[in-house]
C-alpha cells in the first residue's frame, strides 16, 4: 500500500503532509525498500535505518536550494524516493533506472557522485565556502554515518569545519555499526555520548570547536524534525548526532546487522545455497586461519570490510588477536602493516580493489620505500572489467601499484599459483608484495595444455620470471592473471587460422622478465597482452614500451581510460575488443 507515497513526486509534496502522517509514510517507504532490495540486491540495513531521518531532512530543509551531501551515499534510497525517483523503487520494470548512489545526472537533488566513505564533511566545507563566496544563504548539510566517521578524511573535515563561522550542518547517523561492528576509539566516545544523552564531558565534536545536539531516538520523525528546525539557517557549524537502528523493519537484517548491510538478490542467494561453489574469500580465510595456528606472527588486517576476505564473526573469533579490523581507515592499515613487519610480524592486509587506491601515498612512502615484508591481498583485480558502478571501479589497481618502486605485484592465474604465491609472500619474500586475487577459480588442470607446463607450486624468488604455458611461433600471448583462460581461448581460435601461438603466464606485473621478452624476438613478430584492468599505466603498456625500439608489433588489450557505470561485461568486452574473434581479427591484420 502506498497511500501517502502516491501523492509525493518531490519534496514540496512531502511538506503538504501533516507531521502526524509521516510515520505512516515511513512505513510505506520501508516496505518499498524491502521489496526492491530483496529482488535486486543492494544496501538493505543502512537504508532501513535512515527512513525517518531522510523524511525529516526533506520536511525541514528546502532541497535542492539547501544542499544535502550524502557520505558514501549508500543510504540515499529514501532520498531518491522523495526526490522524484520513486518509480525506481515501486515498479520492478524500473528497478534499474537509478544507481545505488547519488548522481547529479539523475537529479538536481544529488550534489556529487559518491561511493567511497568519509568524504561528505570535506565536500560540505567546500560547498559552504563556495556559497559564501557567491553571496548565497542556503543550508549545507553533510549526512555521515555507518562507520564513516573513522575514516581519516572525516577527521580532516571536522577539523576544518571547526574553524568556520558560517552555516554548516553535520548530521551524524550513529547506528553503532559500520559494515561490520565499529572499531576505533571514536566509537567509545560516541557510546559515552549515547549513555549520557549527549551530555558527557568528553565530546569529540566540541573539542573540534563545533556546536553539538543529540537526538536519542533517530527513528522518531517528530524528534528529528524538532532538532533540524532548531539548526536550520544556523550561522555556525553544528553536529546533530542521531542514534538510529540499522535494519529497522526487517527482522533478519535487524538481527544480523552485518549480513544485512548489503545483500545479493534473493534469487541469487537461493541459487548459491542450492549449488554451493568454492570461492576465493572462503578458501583464503581457511588458509590464513591455518597459517595463524602454525605461526603466531601472522596477523590479518581489514579496513572495515572483513567479509571480503571471508572473515565473518566466527572466523574472527577463531583468529582472536591475530585479526585486526582497523575500521574504515585504509591509509592507516597500510602504515600499520609496515609497522608490524618492521617489528617482526607477518602482516596480511585484505582489501577490496576499489578501496586500495585510497592509500596510494602510504603504499609508496610508508611501505614500499621502507621495504618492509608485508602482504596485501587485493580482491576485485580479477573480473575487474565488469558491470560495477563508476564509484567502485576495479580496473585501476595494476596501473597504480605498477608505478611504485620496491613493490612486487603478482597476478596468479590459478588457485594453485595463488596459494603458492601467498606462501612465498608471507614466509620468504622479505619485501612488500601485492597479490591480485583472481576473480574466477581456475585450476592448473583446467589449462589442459600438452606438454604439461611447469608446476605452479612451490613459488620461489626465481619464479618472478614468466611461465611458459604453450610454445608456438609467430604470435606470443602474454595473458596476465585472471585473463590466462582468455589467452588460451585466443590460442585455440588462432589455431583455426593456422597460427600456433605461444602462451605465457606472466605472473609478475611489476617487473619485466627481459630474458623471456628477448627470447620471443626469435620466431615471433606479434605480441598480444591481455590484462583485466586499465591499459594506461598497465602491464601491456610496459610491454609495448619495452618492444618499442624493436620490430615487434604489440597489441595491448584491457580497459580504456574511462569511468563506466553499470555497463554489462559483454558490452565492455565488445568495446575493448576483448572477445577472442576480435583479437584474432587484429592479430591476422597485424601479421
Amino acid at each position: 500500500m502506498t497511500h501517502y507515497l502516491d501523492t509525493i513526486n518531490g519534496p514540496a509534496d512531502l511538506k503538504k503532509l501533516d507531521r502526524s502522517q509521516l510515520p505512516a509514510l515511513a512505513d510505506e517507504i520501508r516496505q518499498a525498500l524491502i521489496a526492491k532490495v530483496t529482488a535486486v540486491g543492494g544496501h538493505m540495513g543502512p537504508n532501513l535505518g535512515v527512513v525517518e531521518a531522510t523524511i525529516a531532512m526533506h520536511y525541514v530543509f528546502d532541497s535542492p536550494t539547501d544542499k544535502i551531501i550524502w557520505d558514501v551515499s549508500h543510504q540515499s534510497y529514501t532520498h531518491k524516493i522523495l526526490t522524484g525517483r520513486k518509480q525506481a523503487f515501486l515498479d520492478p520494470a524500473h528497478y534499474h533506472d537509478v544507481t545505488g548512489y547519488t548522481n547529479p545526472k539523475e537529479s538536481e537533488h544529488d550534489q556529487f557522485v559518491v561511493g567511497h566513505t568519509g568524504t561528505s564533511i570535506s565536500m560540505a566545507v567546500g560547498m559552504a565556502k563556495g556559497r559564501d563566496l557567491c553571496g548565497r544563504k542556503e543550508n549545507v548539510i553533510a549526512f555521515i554515518g555507518d562507520g564513516s566517521m573513522s575514516e581519516g578524511e572525516a577527521f580532516e573535515g571536522l577539523d576544518n569545519a571547526g574553524e568556520m563561522d558560517t552555516n554548516l550542518i553535520i548530521i551524524l547517523n550513529d547506528n553503532e555499526m559500520s559494515i561490520a561492528p565499529d572499531h576505533g576509539g571514536i566509537y567509545k566516545g560516541l557510546a559515552e555520548l549515547r549513555a549520557t544523552n549527549g551530555a558527557c564531558e568528553h565530546n569529540l565534536f566540541r573539542a573540534f570547536g563545533l556546536d553539538y545536539r543529540y537526538v536519542a531516538d533517530g527513528n522518531d520523525v517528530d524528534a528529528l524534525i524538532d532538532a533540524l528546525q532548531e539548526v536550520k539557517d544556523i550561522d555556525h557549524p553544528v553536529v546533530v548526532h542521531i542514534h538510529t537502528d540499522k535494519g529497522l523493519g526487517l527482522e533478519w537484517a535487524h538481527e544480523d546487522k552485518e549480513s544485512g548491510h548489503w545483500t545479493l538478490p534473493a534469487a541469487a542467494i537461493e541459487a548459491m545455497a542450492e549449488h554451493p561453489v568454492e570461492d576465493y574469500a572462503t578458501l583464503t580465510c581457511s588458509y590464513l586461519l591455518n597459517k595463524m595456528k602454525q605461526d603466531r606472527r601472522v596477523v590479518v588486517l581489514s579496513a572495515g570490510t572483513p567479509g571480503n576476505g571471508g572473515f565473518g564473526p566466527e572466523q574472527r573469533r577463531q583468529a582472536g588477536d591475530q585479526f585486526v579490523d582497523v575500521g574504515i581507515a585504509e591509509q592507516h592499515a597500510v602504515a600499520e602493516i609496515s609497522g608490524i613487519a618492521k617489528a617482526g610480524g607477518k602482516p596480511v592486509y585484505e582489501v577490496a580493489s576499489t578501496f586500495l587506491q585510497r592509500a596510494y601515498d602510504q603504499l609508496q612512502q610508508d611501505l614500499a620505500l621502507q621495504g618492509n615484508a608485508a602482504t596485501i591481498i587485493v580482491a576485485g583485480f580479477g573480473d575487474a572489467i565488469g558491470p560495477d558502478d563508476n564509484t567502485h571501479a576495479n580496473v585501476f589497481d595494476i596501473a597504480m601499484t605498477n608505478t611504485i618502486p620496491g613493490l612486487t605485484g603478482l597476478a596468479p592465474a590459478t588457485k594453485e599459483e595463488y596459494f603458492a604465491m601467498l606462501d612465498w609472500a608471507i614466509d620468504h619474500a622479505g619485501r612488500p608484495v601485492v597479490i591480485a586475487e583472481p576473480g574466477t577459480l581456475t585450476y592448473e588442470a583446467d589449462l589442459n595444455i600438452e606438454p604439461a607446463q611447469p608446476a605452479a607450486v612451490p613459488f620461489t624468488a626465481n619464479d618472478l620470471d614468466y611461465r611458459l604455458i604453450a610454445r608456438g611461433s609467430k604470435v606470443a600471448i602474454l595473458a596476465l592473471g585472471n585473463f590466462l583462460p582468455l589467452g588460451l581461448k585466443v590460442r585455440k581460435a588462432l589455431a583455426k587460422q593456422g597460427i600456433d601461438a605461444t602462451v605465457i603466464d606472466p605472473r609478475v606485473y611489476s617487473d619485466l622478465d627481459t630474458a623471456t621478452l628477448e627470447s620471443l624476438k626469435a620466431g615471433h613478430s606479434v605480441v598480444v597482452t591481455l590484462e583485466d584492468g586499465a591499459l594506461v599505466g598497465g602491464f601491456g603498456e610496459r610491454i609495448a614500451a619495452y618492444y618499442g625500439p624493436s620490430g615487434m608489433r604489440v597489441l595491448a588489450y584491457g580497459a580504456h581510460k574511462e569511468f563506466t557505470d553499470r555497463v554489462p561485461t559483454e558490452t565492455l568486452y565488445e568495446r575493448y575488443r576483448l572477445n577472442p574473434d576480435q583479437i584474432v581479427q587484429d592479430v591476422v591484420a597485424a601479421l
